[in-house]
């Protein structure tokens, strides 16, 4: 049986910026279901100008969702197949749908979700960060005490850590990340991603702060930052005598100055001894 005669709720993935992005599996969803819920639909509409699809379009947002989902089931209920889209990428991640999923889930009706375009994954992709092991976080809080608690939470998550963020807020966030994670640790900003103005540019944080100060263009549109997990310490790489030498030099001088010439003397990492020296100072021990 042809999937797209099941009444069922599809889940439809849209392109995040280029519209060659879109799958023929996707396109021929969004001309075959009676109902097609949609985040903003003129911006939906402009989708499906583009591919000539001619179909009925209802507004699910963030305040209407439980309304309209309540609404959609009992469509749903009737036989109808509806398709669930986004302004851009996967629904339901940070955009509104899980309510009515949910219901669906609770009535035993068919979801069906389509593979495809995910701002998050493909900048990852493109970031060159180990990323085997990554979470998801979402936006970053709008609040500067809620980020800094976020991120002061995740300063040793060993995993890549993706966010999304505003424009707006890009250079704040940047500032919190290096006081609250680490100034050295290594970022990406993957912006408008698969759109004409793509760039993706990684640096240690300070150096990432100060590129994106240079240029204001380096941050308009949409924004992913990508952050290099927590490196836990391999202590045996530092032995007795270079910790030695590193609390010697710490007492007459800066705490970079110190990693410097101690990673030196004993030819050895000094991320690997800025490491040991910013987890003993969160300890206060120096």
């Amino acid at each position: 049986m042809n999937e797209f005669y099941i009444s069922a709720l599809y889940i439809v993935p849209t392109p995040i910026g280029n519209l060659s992005d879109i799958t023929y599996r996707a396109l021929e969803t969004l001309k075959n279901v009676d109902i097609i819920a949609a985040e903003n639909i003129k911006h939906t509409t402009i989708l499906l100008k583009h591919f000539n699809i001619k179909n009925h379009l209802i507004l699910l947002n963030k305040d209407n969702e439980n309304k309209q989902s309540a609404h959609l089931v009992q469509e749903l209920k009737k036989g109808k197949k509806i398709a669930l889209v986004s302004n851009a990428g996967t629904p339901i991640i940070n955009d509104p749908g899980s309510i009515l999923i949910k219901k669906c889930h609770f009535f035993n009706i068919k979801v069906i979700p389509l593979p495809g375009p995910c701002a998050a994954i493909t900048a990852l992709s493109a970031s060159g960060i180990i990323n085997n092991r990554f979470c998801y976080e979402g936006f970053l809080p709008s609040k500067k005490k809620s980020r800094c608690d976020l991120l002061y939470s995740l300063k040793e998550e060993t995993r890549t850590i993706i966010f999304y963020e505003s424009k707006y807020r890009i250079i704040e966030s940047i500032q919190d990340i290096i006081e609250q994670i680490d100034e050295n640790r290594h970022i990406v900003i993957a912006r408008e991603i698969t759109k004409k103005w793509e760039s993706i540019h990684g640096a240690k944080a300070t150096l990432i702060l100060q590129w994106l100060k240079e240029d204001e263009y380096r941050y308009k549109g949409e924004i992913v930052i990508i952050i290099d997990g927590f490196k836990k310490l391999k202590t045996k790489s530092l032995s007795t005598k270079t910790l030695q030498t590193f609390s010697m030099l710490r007492k007459f001088l800066s705490l970079k100055t110190s990693v410097l010439m101690t990673s030196k003397i004993h030819k050895i990492n000094k991320n690997n001894l800025y490491q040991y020296a910013i987890k003993k100072k969160s300890d206060k021990i120096i």
